[in-house]
């Protein structure tokens, strides 16, 4: 597998809504993804797959950009969408662990409707 990889993908769900909380039942005070938060991992896997079918995941230390277009133009905070694209693309197997990632840039482009995310992965040397 090369060790550049880019990804388009879709817009993911704000931190805020990524996590829930419950406070009754089986569940209570445990910290879980919610259903939008595996919806969008569920559709992270799919295209990750569709485009690089029967690759292994990158093993070394990274450094990533994302260029995050909103779907409007609301003010947001950009490291609430990092969670959600960095935990998909765990899951989906892009890389072995978030924690490979040792340079990071995250950039806001103009909105587009329903928003979009371009990721680019490299391998890098530290």
């Amino acid at each position: 597998m090369s060790g550049i990889i880019t990804l388009e993908l879709p817009y993911p769900p704000s931190v805020n809504t990524y996590w829930r909380h419950p406070s009754r039942g089986r569940l209570a005070g445990r910290h879980l993804i919610s259903k939008k938060g595996r919806d969008y991992q569920t559709q992270v896997g799919w295209m990750v797959r569709a485009t690089r079918a029967a690759t292994e995941p990158l093993r070394g230390h990274l450094d990533v950009t994302v260029n995050a277009q909103p779907p409007d133009n609301r003010r947001r905070d950009i490291d609430n969408i990092l969670k959600a694209i960095f935990d998909a693309c765990t899951h989906a197997g892009v890389w072995v662990d978030d924690s490979q990632i040792k340079r990071l840039t995250a950039c806001w482009m103009p909105p587009c409707a329903g928003g979009s995310v371009t990721m680019h992965v490299c391998e890098i040397d530290v």
